[in-house]
């Protein structure tokens, strides 16, 4: 497998990333993310599903809506995600906005440019 491959897995099957950080360290290829990046993004993680777990499921939903609909990024969809998920504490944008505008990504006109 790929190191995006992994990743995927990891994302889509909301695996803990701190896992997938230690697991690459034994691919010698480069990632989007680096490892303290991926850190915070597993505790945002954990964070939006204690505190807002309706966004975090509703999240997951729109992240395999994006796969199920397929328009050619499979490589994207997964770094996107996590982008997403980073600007709610990273950056302190409400997650209902976050999840909205993440959604709206799905039938935006140019998704597929």
């Amino acid at each position: 497998m790929t190191l995006i491959e992994i990743f995927t897995e990891y994302v889509r099957n909301q695996k803990d990333l701190k896992a997938y950080v230690e697991e690459r360290k034994h691919i010698h290829t480069r990632g989007e993310f680096n490892d303290k990046t991926l850190v915070q993004a597993q505790d945002d993680l954990l964070r939006l599903k204690k505190e807002n777990p309706k966004i975090y499921a509703l999240m997951y939903k729109t992240l395999d809506d994006y796969y199920t609909q397929d328009e050619g990024h499979m490589v994207e969809y997964p770094i996107d995600f996590i982008r997403q998920v980073l600007k709610i504490y990273q950056q302190n944008v409400p997650a209902q906005k976050v999840y909205a505008c993440y959604k709206k990504g799905l039938n935006h006109e140019c998704r597929d440019a």
